[in-house]
């Protein structure tokens, strides 16, 4: 019998628990944290379920709940439950999902398409248990968003990530319980928007605001000690500041401890070690950069990196922080500039009747000098020892024979207008290592 195209599609919440968690896909038996939950008289669900009490049903085709009892018998004990990827597009067949799973703390509805449909307030009280919600790429409006925020009093967590906002719509009504906002990769462009979620979302700690356009930290100190007053935490990556009195305006968080601000225009100029020192040099308060911990050696490196950095500014152009560090530091002065290069010197080399002055890197080995003077003075691949003569001191301790391949020739002092001799080895005295 062929099952028509409406069967086909229609995948209920309850259908799809009943086929994951059949008995049949757990032949060894009962797992860690599954329980075992009788069928209800009357329900098409047969025997008995492994159901463990956080549920993932992710990217399953459900488009409708289901049973009531059947999602309440089999749900009594869940409490995160993950719907990412599914096809529910109404806040009916959610809010009968929710509704009959009493302990439920965490809902994941991310990449359900929820654009256009609205949540009626009359019916988000069945979502009054949580404490985390994610609404990932749903197109949610901000108006569903402020009924449930309102209809949920201790929710401490809202992902509001891909939805498209160029805005951001004000409530009547806060959030004082909400902790965390992450609402990355969105529209958002201007300060003014931003400042609304201080006024949702009174006692945010966590706020992700990366990969928006966000050009600007535009408010006072008044005006972002009253709006953010408890923020412990902003990630401004991939942003769109571009001005240092952006940073310098973080300082304005009274409870600040970390930033994220990489991918950030301002910084583009900049090597990765400039960036984070002067970052970390405007922000004092700071205990978490980038995701670094930030250490009282590292800060006070980067304070006087910053003084060195901008002592040559002409003295209207030399931000606030400056003047502070100075008088923390007082005028530093430059670091000496030290030269890396690899070390040389010229010496004559000696081979029989033959001289040729020769540049060496001090930095090599005796064992690199024999393969150099092999290739430069085509002498023999083997049978061959080289002595160093020091021209001021010759006469007092003789040649040195450079023996171990593996010392450097810094380490013998050798100056320019010394001597290489290199002298054929008696054949009864040749061994494996020299050659």
């Amino acid at each position: 019998m062929e099952v028509s195209s409406d069967e086909e599609e229609v995948r209920t919440f309850v259908k799809v628990i009943s086929e994951k968690y059949n008995p049949e896909n757990f032949p060894y038996g009962q797992g860690i944290g599954i329980v075992i939950l009788p069928s209800p008289p009357g329900s098409p669900v047969k025997d008995r379920l492994f159901l463990p009490s956080i549920l993932v049903l992710n990217d399953c085709g459900i488009t409708k709940a289901g049973s009531r009892s059947d999602i309440a018998t089999f749900c009594a004990h869940v409490v995160e439950l993950d719907l990412s990827f599914n096809q529910l597009n109404d806040w009916v067949e959610i809010c009968t999902i929710v509704s009959n799973i009493p302990h439920l703390d965490f809902l994941n509805l991310s990449m359900n398409p929820l654009g256009g449909v609205e949540l009626e307030p009359g019916m988000a009280d069945v979502f009054s248990r949580l404490r985390r919600l994610i609404l990932i790429n749903t197109q949610v409006s901000w108006d569903t968003v402020h009924t449930l925020t309102q209809h949920i009093p201790e929710l401490e967590e809202l992902f509001l990530c891909m939805n498209g906002y160029k805005t951001v719509s004000e409530s009547k009504t806060s959030c004082p319980s909400l902790r965390l906002l992450q609402i990355t990769d969105n529209q958002l462009q201007e300060w003014a928007e931003v400042r609304k979620f201080g006024r949702l979302y009174p006692s945010l700690s966590a706020l992700v605001l990366a990969d928006n356009s966000v050009d600007s930290v535009g408010d006072n100190k008044e005006t972002l000690e009253q709006l953010f007053p408890n923020l412990r935490s902003i990630n401004l990556n991939n942003s769109g500041l571009s001005k240092w009195e952006d940073i310098e305006r973080l300082n304005l968080f009274p409870k600040l401890e970390e930033v994220k601000a990489k991918g950030i225009p301002l910084l583009q100029s900049y090597s990765t070690q400039e960036r984070r020192s002067l970052l970390l040099a405007q922000l004092p308060s700071v205990i978490m950069l980038n995701g670094s911990e930030v250490s009282n050696g590292e800060r006070e490196d980067a304070e006087r990196f910053f003084i060195r950095y901008y002592q040559d500014y002409p003295e209207e152009e030399l931000p606030e922080r400056y003047h502070i560090l100075v008088s923390k530091y007082g005028q530093l002065a430059p670091l000496a500039e030290v030269d890396l290069s690899p070390r040389c010197t010229t010496v004559d080399v000696r081979w029989g009747e033959r001289v040729e002055a020769v540049s060496l890197r001090l930095e090599q080995t005796v064992g690199d000098l024999r393969k150099q003077l092999r290739a430069l003075l085509q002498l023999p691949t083997n049978g061959i020892r080289l002595f160093y003569i020091n021209r001021e001191m010759c006469s007092v301790f003789g040649p040195e024979e450079l023996k171990c391949g593996s010392r450097a020739l810094h380490s013998y002092s050798i100056r320019d207008g010394d001597e290489i001799l290199v002298v054929p080895k008696v054949k009864s005295r040749c061994s494996s290592s020299d050659l």
